[in-house]
């Protein structure tokens, strides 16, 4: 069939060819008394495809020409053409190309253009290209309003796209401060407390399950005994026999540790959540999180904490959402603005293997 080149779309007049190209196979813009209009995408996938001429004037152009062409007129266009022949073709999806914040718009498995409304919006990047975070929650965010899921499609090097799908999070739990009375006395040793007495090693526990026993010996991070000094259930002393109150551990901390206050502001706003909050280390992450009892579950979430205003490059996000996957947890970044946590949850995905998905 034939097309004729209009600027930054392709004009196909023929009415039947037209019908054919949107009524089977979705793609283009009905135009009035017949026809459709294609974008460059659609027009450069059908030209490879060899289902599409395309013509300026009396020149046919090539799909190299045609490639050139919209390379010149959207920026990345390269990028873009790789994502959404990726989901077109690979993934068997209907997609539109979008305008503003959005690059496509993505429809479900077996769902047309003609009858339902996308299922995602989509950003399609380069693996080199940093990440606003911030920039993906008001995304998420949006298209959560619009009933929609915000996914970035990554391009590699080689050409190869992997998918994110994007949620905003209000992780909650079961574990609040019980009705458990007691007070424990802590030493102050290097970057940890520890608590001698093993009555009030059991109160930490039972309140909600603070620290860990090692070695016959129990002990706190410096983010656990912040928070417990601000409940009034922990009095700490340095190895000099000094008393520190909460500012004065937290200063200290704060000089040991790095981004400790944005820690400690996640740290203490999970626990209000009634979540219960250990290392994440083993991880990758600064926090991996339980809904309940640690000792009877297994942990729900691992938690980064960020800066609001921050960007982080692809492979690093990458190597975090594979090793929460492989070990089936859902890993969330929570973005400190002031005393608000927003949490943020990346999800690998594939999109089109769930109908309606």
């Amino acid at each position: 069939m034939r097309g004729e080149f209009c600027e930054d779309y392709v004009q196909v007049k023929d009415q039947t060819d037209g019908n054919h190209l949107y009524g089977k196979g979705n793609y283009g813009y009905p135009r009035r008394g017949g026809g459709v209009d294609l974008d460059l995408l659609e027009s450069c996938l059908l030209v490879e495809l060899g289902k599409l001429e395309v013509y300026d004037g009396n020149e046919k152009l090539s799909f190299e020409d045609i490639f050139r062409i919209s390379s010149g007129i959207i920026e990345d266009f390269d990028i873009l053409y790789i994502v959404y022949r990726d989901i077109r073709l690979g993934r068997g999806l209907v997609v539109k190309q979008e305008t503003g914040n959005y690059d496509l718009s993505v429809f479900g498995a077996g769902k047309r253009q003609s009858n339902a409304r996308p299922a995602y919006m989509l950003r399609a990047v380069s693996e080199r290209n940093p990440l606003d975070i911030s920039d993906s929650l008001t995304g998420a965010k949006e298209t959560n309003d619009r009933r929609k899921n915000l996914l970035y499609g990554v391009v590699d090097e080689e050409g190869d796209v992997t998918y994110y799908k994007m949620h905003v999070k209000d992780p909650a739990g079961k574990v609040f401060p019980t009705d458990v009375k007691g007070h424990a006395d802590g030493v102050l040793v290097s970057d940890r407390v520890f608590v001698f007495d093993m009555d009030q090693c059991s109160f930490l526990h039972d309140y909600g399950f603070f620290g860990k026993l090692i070695n016959g010996i129990y002990q706190l991070s410096l983010v656990e005994a912040c928070y417990l000094i601000g409940k009034g259930k922990l009095a700490v002393r340095d190895m000099d026999d000094k008393d520190l109150d909460y500012d004065g551990l937290l200063e200290y901390a704060t000089e040991q540790q790095d981004e400790f206050e944005n820690r400690l502001k996640v740290y203490t706003d999970l626990r209000e959540r009634g979540l219960v909050v250990k290392a994440g280390f083993k991880y990758g992450t600064h926090f991996r999180v339980y809904q309940d009892d640690p000792d009877n579950c297994h942990a729900r979430f691992l938690v980064h904490a960020v800066p609001y205003e921050i960007t982080k490059m692809w492979p690093d996000i990458s190597r975090t959402v594979r090793l929460s996957g492989g070990v089936k947890k859902e890993i969330l970044f929570a973005m400190v603005k002031k005393n608000t946590i927003h949490y943020l949850e990346f999800e690998w995905y594939k999109p089109g293997l769930i109908p309606g998905k």
